[in-house]
């Protein structure tokens, strides 16, 4: 067992793949910034960036009105884009490798509903809390999200201590089925906040601004961390926990780790962003294909694909019919959805 385990998660020369990913990143971000009702050379979007962060006389040398469009706009949309795509990108892989099943994505253990109840919750009621003003609605969120994460893995211990696998995707079901519910519910109460609900649900980046971007960083490096140390326990989980267990895995504080930082992604793009499906569920899938099921390089290149790509689609989502803009989780459905369907359809053939 322990061949086929070295032999499946062999290290191969990685360099390529990250070159490219790396490179597709730089070019999205930089045409993010630079696409749109105005158009920016690259040029003055590298000497604002350099002349905010390290030498301000360059400032000198572009127009106010494209400074106050790159570093207040176009920067922290593109910026909130990437680190929403990479934390579903991410949870994603994780996921998909934790439960041995390709067909799974970060809103599988329900955390997401929990999160998207508690937006709709602030969103239905018009709550805003005094000190925290307009960032009520994210926080509100990543709290009902973490409370879901709670109470997933306290049901699933009541029924399994062991927490088997099967146990965790049929409590995170039941929750999610509920609590869809009760957004349901919340929707077909509301009045005028129904096109404001609807919109957040379909997903969007637009008008976050950095107070957004600054809130989703912590959440972003903590599950990444999390999820990155614990690369060789998802290749060892990925034939099983007994194999696992014969490979020196700590099978129940692993599960837990994996479960939380996957879940501190998933939680907080939710609370950022709204609900944007198909990036947790195709670009894992499509950098395993690409480049293998070794979790040391799937969870990095997923997570630099999974910001590339969302930035892409949310430049189509603000440009395919300007000035109107597309909710960002349309646009990543019409193009997951047909490509999933292309890969399952490969897959079968061989």
């Amino acid at each position: 067992m322990q061949n086929s385990f070295t032999q499946k998660f062999s290290t191969t020369n990685k360099v390529v793949p990250y070159i490219i990913v790396i490179s597709l990143l730089l070019f999205s971000l930089l045409i993010g910034i630079s696409i749109g009702s105005v158009s920016i050379p690259i040029s003055n979007i590298i000497m604002v960036i350099i002349g905010k962060v390290v030498y301000a006389p360059l400032l000198d040398h572009v127009e106010p009105m494209l400074i106050n469009i790159i570093w207040n706009i176009r920067l922290p949309r593109v910026l909130l884009a990437m680190f929403v795509g990479s934390s579903l990108a991410l949870a994603g892989a994780a996921f998909q490798g934790f439960l041995k099943n390709p067909l799974a994505d970060p809103y599988t253990l329900g955390v997401s509903s929990g999160a998207a109840l508690g937006a709709v919750i602030v969103l239905f009621f018009g709550i805003t809390i005094p000190f925290l003003g307009k960032m009520t609605l994210p926080i509100f969120s990543i709290l009902l999200g973490f409370l879901t994460l709670l109470l997933v893995i306290s049901f699933a211990k009541l029924i399994n201590r062991h927490m088997a696998v099967e146990t965790i995707i049929l409590t995170g079901i039941i929750f999610s089925s509920f609590l869809g519910s009760l957004i349901s519910l919340m929707i077909a109460l509301t009045g005028e906040e129904l096109r404001q609900i609807i919109g957040w649900l379909m997903g969007s980046v637009s008008m976050r601004g950095w107070e957004y971007v600054k809130l989703q960083i912590p959440f972003f490096i903590l599950g990444t961390l999390m999820l990155l140390f614990n690369c060789r326990e998802l290749n060892a989980l990925s034939f099983g926990e007994e194999t696992a267990k014969h490979l020196g895995v700590n099978i129940q504080t692993r599960k837990l780790l994996i479960l939380l930082g996957a879940a501190l992604l998933t939680g907080s793009a939710v609370a950022v962003s709204g609900t944007i499906g198909f990036v947790g569920l195709v670009i894992p899938h499509l950098v395993r294909l690409l480049w293998g099921a070794d979790h040391k390089h799937l969870l990095p290149l997923a997570t630099i694909c999974g910001g590339a790509f969302l930035i892409l689609a949310d430049l189509l989502a603000r440009t395919v019919i300007s000035p109107t803009e597309i909710p960002i989780g349309v646009i990543t459905a019409l193009i997951g959805g047909p490509v999933f369907g292309i890969i399952l359809f490969k897959a079968r053939r061989v």
